[in-house]
C-alpha cells in the first residue's frame, strides 16, 4: 500500500497512490490526513488497505497523482530523530574532520533530534542562504511508526513500523564542526529535510526483510549518477535497534519518523568505496566523496552545491519501476 500526502494546509490531504504511482484516490472519508491515520492506524489501516485494492481494480474514482503536487508524506511530524546506522559513512566523515570513531559507535547507535515542525516537499527548492554553509545532500532510508513504548526492544520496536520512506537528510557542513565543539549538538547546520512523494507498508517491499531495506539508492547530481549504494548493505544497525534505542528513556509517539543516516557502502576490500566512475557504488552526499578525494589527492576537488544545482534521490524495483517516487530538488538562492 502507497500512500500520499497532496498540499493543502500544514498537515496536507491524505490519499492512496496506486501501485505504478500513475493514480491516486481520495481517503478523506478514513482519516483527513496521514497523522491522522497514525493515531487511529489499527482502524484506518484495513480500511486504507482495502482502498487500494479498489484503487487497483478501478473500482473506485481516480485522478492522475503528480509527484509535484505531493508534500512529504508527513508534512510536519510530531518527532524527527535521524540515526547514523551506516558506520562507513561516520567513519569517512569524521575522517574528514580529522576525528577519530570510538569503539562505541559500532555497539551503541547514534542518533540527533531533527527539526520536524515543518518538512520539504520532495519537489520544492532548497534555499541557501550563503555558499559558505557548504550545502550537502543525505540520501536515506527513513521509517514512520506507531505508538512505541519506553523501554521497548528490538521486536516491539520492528513490529511499531508502518512505513517507508526516501529521505534528503539536508545538511550545512559548513556549520556542523562548529556546532559540535559547543558539545551541544547539532541545530542551524540541519535546515528542512524532505521526504519521497509516497511511503509505503514494508509488507509491500519485496526488498524489507529484518528491518532493513535492501536495493539501490539511486542520487544524482545534475542529471549524473553520484552514488547508487545498497541500502541493505553494511547497515550496522537496523531500524528495529535504532528505535529501539530511541525508545529507551522515553515513549515515541505515533508518528515519529527514525532515520537511518546517509546510505554508505564499503569497497570490496572493506576499505572507502570508490566513485560510479570507477566501477563503484558512488556515494549518497557530497561530504564522503570530498573525503576520498582528501585521502587520495591530498584535497577535494568535488564542491558542495550550489545555487542551480538539482539533486535527485530515488529507488526503483527489479523492473525499474519507481518505488516511492523521486525527490527532486534545485538549490535557490535564499
Amino acid at each position: 500500500m502507497k500512500l500520499a500526502s497532496l498540499k493543502g494546509g500544514r498537515d496536507g490531504r491524505l490519499v492512496v497512490v496506486s501501485n505504478d504511482l500513475a493514480w491516486f484516490t481520495e481517503a478523506h472519508h478514513i482519516a483527513p490526513t496521514l497523522q491522522a491515520a497514525m493515531d487511529q492506524w489499527a482502524g484506518c489501516e484495513p480500511a486504507l488497505r482495502g482502498l487500494a485494492e479498489s484503487l487497483e481494480l478501478g473500482a473506485v474514482p481516480k485522478e492522475r497523482f503528480h509527484e509535484h503536487q505531493a508534500a512529504s508524506p508527513l508534512p510536519r511530524a510530531f518527532q524527527w530523530a535521524d540515526g547514523s546506522a551506516y558506520v562507513n559513512h561516520v567513519a569517512l566523515v569524521r575522517q574528514a574532520r580529522g576525528a577519530k570513531v570510538p569503539e562505541s559507535f559500532q555497539t551503541d547507535p547514534l542518533i540527533y533530534q531533527g527539526g520536524s515542525d515543518g518538512f520539504l516537499a520532495p519537489r520544492d527548492p532548497i534555499s541557501l542562504g550563503d555558499p559558505a554553509w557548504d550545502l550537502d545532500l543525505e540520501g536515506e532510508i527513513a521509517v514512520v511508526v506507531g505508538d512505541v513504548p519506553q523501554g521497548a526492544n528490538r521486536q516491539q520496536a520492528l513490529a511499531a513500523i508502518r512505513l517507508v520512506m526516501l529521505c534528503n537528510d539536508v545538511s550545512l557542513r559548513g556549520l556542523i564542526l562548529g556546532e559540535l565543539e559547543k558539545g551541544f549538538g547539532f541545530f542551524q547546520s540541519k535546515p528542512a529535510s524532505a521526504f519521497s512523494p509516497v511511503a509505503v507498508t514494508p509488507n509491500d517491499l519485496s526488498g524489507w526483510k529484518d528491518g532493513k531495506l535492501s536495493g539501490a539508492l539511486l542520487v544524482e547530481l545534475n542529471g549524473k549518477l553520484l552514488g547508487e549504494a545498497d541500502a541493505g548493505v553494511d547497515m550496522t544497525f537496523d531500524f528495529g535497534t535504532l528505535i529501539a534505542h530511541a525508545a529507551k528513556t522515553r515513549a515515541l509517539s505515533a508518528g515519529s519518523i527514525i532515520g537511518s543516516g546517509t546510505v554508505s557502502n564499503r569497497g570490496p576490500d572493506g576499505g572507502p568505496g570508490k566513485p560510479v566512475a570507477e566501477g563503484g557504488v558512488g556515494y549518497s552526499c557530497l561530504a564522503e566523496i570530498r573525503t576520498i578525494e582528501t585521502i587520495s589527492a591530498g584535497e577535494p576537488k568535488t564542491p558542495f552545491l550550489a545555487i542551480g544545482d538539482t539533486v535527485r534521490i530515488e529507488m526503483r524495483d527489479a523492473k525499474r519501476h519507481s518505488i516511492f517516487g523521486a525527490i527532486e530538488q534545485t538549490v535557490i538562492a535564499a
